[in-house]
This record gives C-alpha cells, structure tokens and sequence, in this order.
C-alpha cells in the first residue's frame, strides 16, 4: 500500500506543500480555517507524518529512553506502565532498558540510550551506583533526566520519590498496635537512600513507643526472595527470635517467611510479618503479606510529565522533589491471634 504524503495531500488540494508543511507544524503564518481543511483532508486521506523526517525538521527523536534496575519484582514493570502510557499519549516511542542491579550495565544501558539520540532519560539507579560522574556529563550537554523511586541526592535532576519514612514508621506502628514488642527490621542495600529512609520510619516508631532498636535489631538483607531466605536462616541460628518483623520490601518478607515455615513457625501465631511495595505474590500467600502499598503507575506518570515539561520548556535546570503518598494494606500476616 502506496505511504500517503504531503505532496499527496498538496495535490489533492491543489494548494502548495510549503502550505500542508506549515499547517502540519502548526506555523503563525497559516489561517487556522485553511489548516483545518488540510487536517482533516490529511485525515481522510490516512497521512501519518513520518517521525524520522519530522525529528530532523524539529531537531528531536521523539524517543525517551527508561533504565530500571531489575524486573523481577513487580515494581518497576508497573513503573513503566504509567511511563508508556503517558508518553505514548504524548507521541513519544519509550526505549527500556534493565540494568540487573549492575552500575556497569547500568552505564551501557545509558550509553546506548544516548547513542540512539533520545530526548530525555527517566531512571532508577542501581543498589551498585557510587560514581555519577557520566550521568554529570549527560546533564553537562543538556540530555534532560529525571530521577524516580531510587535517586541520587548529588544530581541536580527532578527526583519522583515516595515518604518511605513516613510508611515504614506507620507500618511498624501497625505492628505496635497488635500488641508486638520485640520488632526486627530486615533492611535494604546500604548504598539506598530508600534503605536509610525506612530503618529512620522503623526507629521513629519503637523509640516513640518506648522499644528497643538497637543495631541488634536491624539486620542487613537485601533486595530479593533469597535475600530474605539468608537473613531469616542466620536469626534462627543465632537463636534470638522476634515477635514480628518489618521488612525493606515484599521479596525479603516472602524469602524470610519460607525459611521460618521451613523452622516449624506459623505465621502469625508464633511471628507476625510486615513487607513494603505491595507485590501480587504477596497478596495471594496465606495469610496475606501485610505490605505498604506504593502508586507505582503513579510514579511513571508523574516521571513523564516532569520530562515533558522540561522537553516542552527547554528548561533543564530543576531539582525539585516530588513526593507520593501510598497506603498500608493490612492482611493476615500481621495480625496477632
């Protein structure tokens, strides 16, 4: 099938493709009259405009590039689900990249994005990321990036984060409430802001309600299911068991509740569990996996719409901070029998 242009729509017209070329870039020299008979002739004659031709004319790619440090959790997919959506909407065609929790593939993945030309790059760093002196560079030549979920403080970038401190004090409160006394917090990568965020949530609630958490309490675990496995197994063997635990996410809560179960406890009789970022798995245990839930789809519109604007304003120079509320989602898992 023939691809219909503007000098198709110019001669069915009978008017010039100068004229069809500025309605379609919508100029101040046209009569917006005679630009509506050329759209909708345009319309009915199934014209698209072919987005390389039209990137040079306006110097873009329309091409935004996404780089999320894993896919195993549920997380960042929904993440990217509000991303395309948004910026689909808006024309823009999304280039997604993983970086497996690795700050090298986490450099490649950029390094590509920026040799494809994109428009702008939305990420969340790796648990590995310490040198930003490249994504320095980007900003340095004006590639506009927004930061979400997992940010660094030293790039002055649009951030979209959550108040994982002010959840993870609810959460542990939660658990306060039932009756718990001895809390142990199963922490995140050390290298997270994210991490630091929850242990202060964790402490603001025990020493508000007078309880020990000290570093006894808090234990490093980790990211995923086997993480959480490997923090439960050394607790067992040292043999100082608590009443309940909150954890860094959903993966380690699931990971340390298998090993436990494996240990002859019950959940929620003998030790009571509460997650974060709410995963589908999670929702469908038995009981339930308590878990703070995070506006994930949320957070990619958000993301986009920062990074449009800038695109839209050419104004690359923001370091403002957008935080997102979310929920506590109470299920079996915390709830003392």
């Amino acid at each position: 099938m023939k691809r219909i242009t503007i000098k198709d729509v110019a001669k069915a017209l009978n008017i010039s493709t100068s004229t069809v070329s500025r309605a379609f870039n919508n100029k101040y020299d046209i009569q917006s009259s005679t630009k509506d008979v050329i759209l909708a002739k345009a319309k009915e004659m199934g014209y698209s405009p072919n987005p390389i031709a039209q990137g040079l004319i306006m110097h873009k790619s329309f091409m935004v590039g996404v780089v999320v440090p894993e896919f195993v959790n549920s997380f960042f997919p929904q993440v990217i689900m509000g991303i395309q959506k948004e910026l689909n909407e808006a024309g823009y065609q999304v280039l997604i990249m993983s970086s497996n929790e690795s700050a090298q593939m986490e450099i490649k993945n950029v390094q590509t994005l920026e040799k494809n030309n994109v428009d702008g790059i939305l990420i969340s760093l790796t648990h590995e990321t310490r040198d930003i002196s490249y994504f320095q560079t980007l900003l340095d030549n004006n590639i506009p990036i927004v930061q979400f979920n997992r940010v660094s403080q030293k790039l002055n970038t649009p951030k979209i984060i959550f108040d994982d401190c002010y959840w993870a004090e609810k959460a542990t409160e939660h658990l306060i409430e039932q009756g718990y006394k001895k809390i142990f917090h199963l922490a995140g990568p050390n290298s997270l802001i994210v991490t630091h965020n929850r242990i202060k949530g964790y402490t603001n609630a025990m020493k508000k309600h007078h309880l020990k958490c000290d570093s006894t309490c808090i234990f490093d675990s980790g990211i995923f299911i086997e993480d959480g496995v490997a923090a439960a197994e050394k607790i067992i063997e040292k043999g100082d068991i608590p009443e309940a635990f909150f954890c860094f996410n959903d993966p380690v809560a699931i990971g340390a509740i298998e090993k436990f179960r494996e240990n002859g406890y019950k959940i929620n009789e003998d030790i009571a569990f509460v997650g974060f970022t709410e995963s589908r798995i999670g929702k469908h245990m038995s009981p339930g996996l308590t878990s703070v839930e995070q506006p994930a789809e949320e957070i990619g519109i958000t993301a986009s719409k920062v990074l449009l604007k800038m695109l839209q304003t050419k104004n690359f120079n923001n370091n403002d901070s957008i935080v997102l509320n979310g929920k506590l989602n109470i299920r079996g898992s915390s709830i003392k029998q």
